[in-house]
C-alpha cells in the first residue's frame, strides 16, 4: 500500500508544460523509426527483411546496458541543476545529430547499408538514454500525491499525442513527398526536419523544468549493482509493471513496423500510413481527461484493463479490413487509439507510483535506477516487434527492393502483412490483461486488491 506523504507538493503549471514538452523526444524517437525504418531499409536500401528486423532490434538490446548505467549516474549526480537536468542537456546536444545520420547515409544497399544504419541507430539509442531515463524519473520526485501524478502525467500524454501526431503524420508526408513511396532525398529531408524538432523540444524541457519541485528527494543510492538489483527483485509491483509494459509495447512496436506495409499492400496506398497514424494518436489528445476520471473511479489497474481490452478489440476487428475496406480499417484503428491512450497514461503513472513508494520505503534515491531498468527492459523487449514482423515477412516470401526496381509481392506476403498488423498484436495485448491482474499498488488509505490466482 502507498503510505501518505506529508507536504504534498503542487507542481506549477509552467513546470507541467516544461516537463510535458520533453515528450516530443519520447514520442518522436519511438514513432518515426518504429514506423519508417524497417520499410526504409527493405524498400529503399534493399536490405533483407529479417536483417532489417535485426538492425532495428539490436540497438534496443544495447538499452539493457546503457539505460541502467545512465539511471545510476543520474541518481548519483549532484549539481546546481539537480540530479536529472544535466542529462537532459547532454541528450539534447547529441540525439538530434545521431537521429539525422540514421536516414542520411551514403548510397549503400544490402548488408553495408544495414551495418551503417545499425551503427547510427546504436548511437541514437545511446543519446536517447541520456535524455529519456532521467526524464522519466522526474515525476516520482516532483510530487508525493498518488492522483496528482496521474494529473501531471496527463499533460505529458497530451504532448505525446501532439508529438506523435506531428512525427507520425509529418514524417511520412515529407518522406513520401517525392513520388508515391518517396526517395532517398526526401527521407533525408524528413530526418533533418525531425532532428530540428527534437532539438527544440529537448532544450525546451531542460529550461522548462528549472523550477521543478523536488519533494524532499533522498540522496542517491551508493550501493553496489548487486545490492540494487537485489532490492529491485523484491519489488513485486515494479516487476509486474515492467512485464506488463514489455508485453504491451511489443504489440505496439509490431503494429508500428507493420503500418507502412499494411497501408501499401492491404489498403493499396502508402499515403494511408499518415491517416492511419492520425486516427491512432488523435485519441491521445482528446481522451486524457476521460482516462484520468476512469483511473479515479476504477483505480489505475482497472483503467489499464479497460484500456487494454479496447486496444485488443480494435486490433481484432481490423482483421476484417480486406472484407470492409479502408474506412473500416480507420475506424478500428481509432478504437485501438482510444485504448492505446489509456495504456500509455496508466503505464507512466504506475511507474511514478512505484518510484515514489520505493523512495519512501528505502529512504534512498533510486528513481534513475528503476527508470533505467524499466526503460531498458521495456524498450529492448518491445523492439522484438519489428524483428518478429521482419521474420514473418521473410517466411512469407516478401521480396526486398529499391525504388528504381519495384517488385510485385506474392499473395503469401500480403497475407503475412495483415497477420502481422492485426492477429499477432491482438493476441499479445489480450495476454497483457491477465498480467495486469498481477500488479498491486493502491492509493493511500485503501486496501490492496486481492492477489490473482
Amino acid at each position: 500500500m502507498i503510505t501518505p506523504a506529508a507536504g504534498t507538493a503542487t507542481v506549477p503549471k509552467g513546470v507541467r508544460l516544461g516537463y510535458g514538452v520533453g515528450s516530443f523526444c519520447t514520442a518522436t524517437v519511438n514513432a518515426v523509426p518504429g514506423l519508417l525504418l524497417l520499410f526504409y531499409m527493405t524498400n529503399f536500401l534493399a536490405v533483407p527483411a529479417w536483417l532489417a528486423g535485426v538492425v532495428v532490434t539490436a540497438p534496443k538490446v544495447w538499452d539493457l546496458i546503457i539505460n541502467p548505467l545512465v539511471g545510476r549516474w543520474s541518481d548519483r549526480t549532484t549539481s546546481r541543476w539537480g540530479p536529472r537536468r544535466p542529462w537532459l542537456l547532454a541528450g539534447a546536444c547529441t540525439l538530434p545529430v545521431a537521429f539525422f545520420l540514421v536516414f542520411a547515409g551514403p548510397p549503400l544497399t544490402g548488408v553495408p547499408a544495414a551495418l551503417y544504419v545499425g551503427l547510427c541507430f546504436m548511437a541514437t539509442a545511446t543519446a536517447y538514454a541520456l535524455f529519456e531515463v532521467p526524464y522519466k524519473a522526474m515525476p516520482g520526485e516532483m510530487t508525493h500525491d498518488y492522483h496528482e501524478r496521474t494529473s501531471l502525467l496527463q499533460w505529458r500524454m497530451v504532448f505525446i499525442g501532439a508529438a506523435t501526431a506531428i512525427s507520425g503524420v509529418l514524417a511520412p508526408a515529407i518522406a513520401h513527398s517525392e513520388g508515391v513511396d518517396g526517395t532517398l532525398g526526401s527521407y533525408r529531408l524528413m530526418a533533418l526536419t525531425i532532428a530540428i524538432v527534437l532539438f527544440a523540444a529537448m532544450l525546451g524541457s531542460f529550461f522548462g523544468t528549472a523550477r521543478a519541485p523536488m519533494t524532499g528527494a533522498p540522496e542517491g543510492d551508493r550501493g553496489t549493482w548487486r545490492e540494487q538489483f537485489a532490492a529491485i527483485k523484491g519489488n513485486s509491483a515494479f516487476v509486474w509493471l515492467t512485464v506488463l509494459a514489455c508485453v504491451q509495447m511489443l504489440a505496439v512496436s509490431m503494429m508500428l513496423a507493420a503500418a507502412p506495409y499494411f497501408a501499401t499492400y492491404t489498403l493499396g496506398s502508402s499515403g494511408a500510413t499518415q491517416t492511419l497514424f492520425a486516427v491512432l494518436v488523435g485519441p491521445i489528445l482528446l481522451t486524457m481527461p476521460l482516462w484520468v476520471r476512469v483511473a479515479r473511479r476504477l483505480d489505475k489497474r482497472g483503467a489499464m484493463v479497460v484500456a487494454a481490452l479496447l486496444f485488443g478489440a480494435g486490433t481484432t476487428a481490423a482483421m476484417a479490413t480486406p472484407l470492409f475496406g479502408p474506412i473500416w480499417a480507420h475506424v478500428t484503428i481509432l478504437v485501438v487509439g482510444v485504448g492505446y491512450a489509456g495504456v500509455q497514461l496508466m503505464q507512466f503513472s504506475m511507474l511514478a507510483d512505484v518510484i515514489a513508494v520505493d523512495a519512501a520505503r528505502t529512504g534512498k534515491r533510486r528513481a534513475g535506477v528503476l527508470t533505467g531498468l524499466w526503460t531498458a527492459i521495456e524498450s529492448g523487449f518491445s523492439s522484438f516487434g519489428a524483428l518478429i514482423f521482419g521474420v514473418i515477412l521473410s517466411i512469407s516470401g516478401f521480396v526486398e527492393s529499391q525504388p528504381s526496381k519495384p517488385v510485385e509481392q506474392p499473395d503469401s506476403a500480403v497475407t503475412a502483412v495483415l497477420i502481422g498488423q492485426t492477429t499477432v498484436p491482438a493476441l499479445i495485448i489480450f495476454a497483457s490483461v491477465l498480467i495486469t491482474l498481477k500488479y498491486r499498488l493502491t492509493p493511500p488509505g485503501e486496501p490492496e486488491p486481492a492477489a490473482s490466482e
